[in-house]
């Protein structure tokens, strides 16, 4: 069977996009052999023509005229890797409207604008790939949309940011505070100079609503996703949780409760130590899915770098040649933002465990008072720890796990123990997530 020639262009010649036209342009032959399809650049598109890559293009590919892609009608596909949401959006917009497909790493544009992209892409008959979005490497979005689309998704809990997951796995491992451990991360390449909308759970909350979306079938928007980040998390509070049996983890959390609603959530959350998403370390990434089906499946891998993420891209490439992907996006149903938001379920109407740690004055009667506190808004203690020895100004931690109980009533009680006099610092608060393993 003769081979189908598919030319792309390429719009971003940086980290990723270097590693897309590596593998291009040296596994063209291995790629064809395998699916039947060969690959070819048909143009570079970036601002900067001159700084040395680490792939080679042949020469008159490299341009910073991205109407030269536009107007090649060779081009059937134009790979977006700029990265933001305002030009990268608007170089999506003009591909597909000059009749090409779009594959995209872009996290942050689709969960910013991926509704409106979508509906751009199927009036003008064409696609969008987007595998490379989520978790770099880890074919996440296929297992979901094909792989898994018997079931009913009921829950996924992942570990989607290798910068945080990084800094907590050091955290854990080496007793690390975090302002060290983010410099180590910073060192090795693992956090950018800037790494705001890694620590604080941004990045984290733009894959979720990718995810959510298309485990869920609804368009999801980020105001849809409660988030919070990692900064703040101490190395007292990972050491006591790991005397109590859990690692601590930023997770990206969708879930559909008892009330028929959905969660979408990002936060630092303990996890028993015993179970597969807890030996998730270093910078790799995992997503622990649940199908009525199925049961639990585990995917793990690279969730970010060069050629874990080019990887993903040219994957999506390949399947987008192939005509599958065409199928697959003409049957993405997104139900629409009117029920979506009649379905999200407020972060106060969830129910957890949590974990409290307080600074508390080395006198008699301070548990009585806390424990008041605690019953006086319906709070169950399940678990306590409390060193000997005195800290600054006569203060001891005190640590409690609580029974399962309502966000908003846990907030009450935090507020109120605030307040106490012999209560000497902020009560820091994490949820306990209990992630049910599938055994047999």
């Amino acid at each position: 069977m003769a081979e189908k020639v598919v030319k792309v262009g390429l719009v971003g010649f940086g980290t990723v996009g270097a590693g897309v036209a590596k593998i291009i342009l040296e596994q063209a032959d291995a790629i064809a052999a395998k699916s039947g399809v060969r690959l070819e650049l048909g143009c570079v598109v970036d601002l900067d023509t001159t700084t040395e890559r680490p792939v080679k293009l042949p020469d008159g590919l490299l341009t910073d005229d991205f109407d030269k892609l536009l107007n090649d009608k060779s081009i059937s596909i134009g790979i977006e890797l700029v990265g933001g949401t305002g030009v990268a959006k608007d170089m999506q917009l003009k591909m597909l409207e000059s009749g090409k497909d779009v594959v995209t790493a872009n996290k942050a544009l689709l969960a910013k604008h991926g509704n409106e992209l979508y509906k751009a892409a199927a009036k003008n008959g064409k696609c969008i790939a987007f595998e490379a979005s989520c978790a770099g490497g880890i074919p996440i979005v296929s297992a979901i949309r094909t792989g898994l689309a018997a079931n009913n998704i009921e829950a996924m809990f992942g570990i989607v940011n290798g910068t945080c997951n990084y800094i907590l796995s050091n955290m854990t491992t080496k007793g690390q505070e975090f302002a060290d451990a983010l410099k180590k991360a910073q060192e090795l390449g693992f956090a950018e100079a800037d790494p705001t909308l890694d620590i604080n759970g941004g990045d984290s909350a733009h894959k979720l609503a990718i995810l959510g979306s298309i485990a869920f079938g609804y368009e999801i928007q980020l105001d849809d996703i409660y988030v919070e980040g990692i900064e703040g998390i101490s190395k007292d509070d990972i050491q006591y949780g790991g005397e109590m049996g859990y690692v601590l983890k930023l997770l990206a959390i969708g879930q559909r409760e008892p009330s028929g609603k959905i969660s979408l959530r990002v936060h630092p959350s303990f996890i028993a130590d015993d179970i597969s998403l807890a030996r998730v370390n270093g910078s790799f990434n995992a997503i622990s899915i649940f199908g009525d089906a199925v049961g639990e499946v585990l995917y793990y891998g690279r969730g970010a770098g060069m050629m874990p993420t080019a990887s993903a891209v040219v994957a999506d490439i390949i399947e987008v040649g192939l005509g599958n992907s065409a199928t697959t996006f003409r049957n993405l149903k997104l139900r629409p933002r009117e029920e979506a938001e009649k379905v999200i379920e407020s972060i106060d109407n969830l129910v957890s465990r949590f974990y409290i740690r307080m600074m508390a004055k080395d006198e008699s009667g301070v548990f009585a008072q806390i424990s008041k506190v605690l019953a006086d808004n319906d709070i169950s203690i399940s678990g306590m720890l409390q060193h000997e020895g005195s800290g600054p100004g006569n203060t001891v931690p005190v640590v409690i796990t609580t029974h399962p109980n309502k966000e908003s009533n846990v907030s009450v009680a935090v507020e109120s123990l605030n307040k106490l006099d012999t209560v000497c610092s902020e009560p820091v608060c994490i949820r306990i997530v209990d992630i049910p393993e599938d055994k047999d």
